[in-house]
């Protein structure tokens, strides 16, 4: 009996020191790309991945710009930005980051992560159970969104099993609507060691830069995970 209630004492400690966030509405601090946000738990920014969807990278350290990356994260800001979202947990509440993994609504009551398969904007991935509610109904709605060839399956043998190919970026399907506005003349490069630079026109290796990417703003090309050049 003794070791019964020494046990139960346990548990009790190890629950009441949990700082996952619960269900519930929050304020949202930062949108860091289309799946992916922060929100202000108790005086607390936390990190919320949107359960069993993937988006076309943006912010990665090492991988360019993706197609339909950016229509996804500025999707998300539209929807999110200055706002507050309400999170549903599944069985699992963190990922090996420690991010909080969640299905998030707008205000509207509208699922995110569903929104975004509809939209063709992401893609059903990292199916792990016990996490798989709604990955039935997922499933489904990416589908449709298949057949009707919508965003990210608008593009021949972009989405993988294993992700997003990169050959699609390389074959200069990225950005078209960049390249034909002469506006955007900031070049996005990524190095040897996977630095992403951005150079101005007016920097000293700007004629010389191959860009990976176009920006038209500094802004823009921040949010994009990229850093000035220091010349």
């Amino acid at each position: 009996m003794k070791y019964i209630l020494i046990l139960i004492l346990f548990i009790f400690l190890l629950v009441g020191c949990s700082e996952a966030a619960p269900d519930g509405t929050y304020e949202v601090t930062k949108v860091v790309d289309g799946d992916t946000f922060k929100v202000n738990f108790e005086g607390k920014e936390e990190t919320i991945r949107l359960l069993l969807v993937d988006t076309p990278e943006t912010v990665h350290p090492s991988k360019p710009v993706q197609p339909f990356g950016k229509e996804a994260s500025k999707f998300m800001k539209e929807k999110l930005a200055g706002k507050r979202v309400e999170l549903e947990l599944d069985v699992s509440e963190r990922d090996k980051y420690g991010r909080i993994l969640a299905y998030a609504y707008d205000l509207e009551g509208n699922m995110l992560n569903e929104m975004l398969l509809e939209k063709g904007l992401a893609r059903v991935a990292y199916i792990f159970p016990p996490n798989t509610k709604y990955v039935d109904r997922f499933q489904k709605i990416q589908r449709n969104a298949q057949k009707k060839e919508t965003g990210i399956w608008s593009l021949e043998n972009y989405v993988t099993e294993d992700g997003f190919n990169r050959e699609t970026l390389e074959e200069g399907n990225a950005s078209p609507d960049k390249e034909k506005d002469s506006s955007c003349t900031i070049k996005g490069n990524i190095n040897s060691s996977g630095e992403k630079i951005y150079h101005m026109p007016d920097g000293q290796y700007y004629q010389i830069t191959k860009p990976e990417e176009m920006f038209c703003s500094e802004e823009e090309a921040q949010e994009a995970g990229f850093r000035p050049s220091q010349r």
